[in-house]
């Protein structure tokens, strides 16, 4: 059986407020648990950014698709990075913002280079990654 350790923090009250609103709505049966995941989760991802393993994931762009030659700057990025785009869906938010979710696989290091690639065009408003283990 795994040793547990009690620890104490200090959060701010409407933090924690909020912090408890999540709880309750996600379902998490007490705080414990939910910061248990949370941490969980941070380490994992600082594992899959300091390996070199194969991984799957999706990237998430939003953008002003009138921003001027934002579009083909995007799809020089993808076509540099072919090899690990498994597929590109393109969502018109509304009239000005599109959304891209570009699925990948491959190794860490060259997903984060297509990531960073793309998220550094002038126009990007938002990126996000999610990664997984390819097996």
């Amino acid at each position: 059986m795994t040793e547990l350790a009690r620890i104490g923090i200090s959060l701010e009250s409407e933090l924690l407020k909020e912090f408890d609103r999540l709880i309750a709505e996600e379902g998490y049966p007490t705080r414990s648990e939910a910061i248990k995941l949370l941490i969980n989760s941070a380490l994992v991802k600082k594992r899959w950014q300091k390996s070199n393993n194969q991984v799957a994931g999706a990237i998430i762009f939003i953008y002003n698709h009138h921003k001027r030659q934002l579009v083909n700057k995007m799809m020089d990025v993808q076509h540099d990075f072919n090899k690990l785009i498994i597929s590109v869906q393109h969502i018109h938010l509304d009239h000005n913002n599109c959304m891209e979710t570009v699925v990948v696989s491959g190794k860490v290091k060259d997903i984060l280079s297509l990531v960073t690639s793309v998220k550094t065009i002038k126009g990007i408003k938002h990126s996000d990654l999610i990664m997984t283990t390819a097996g």
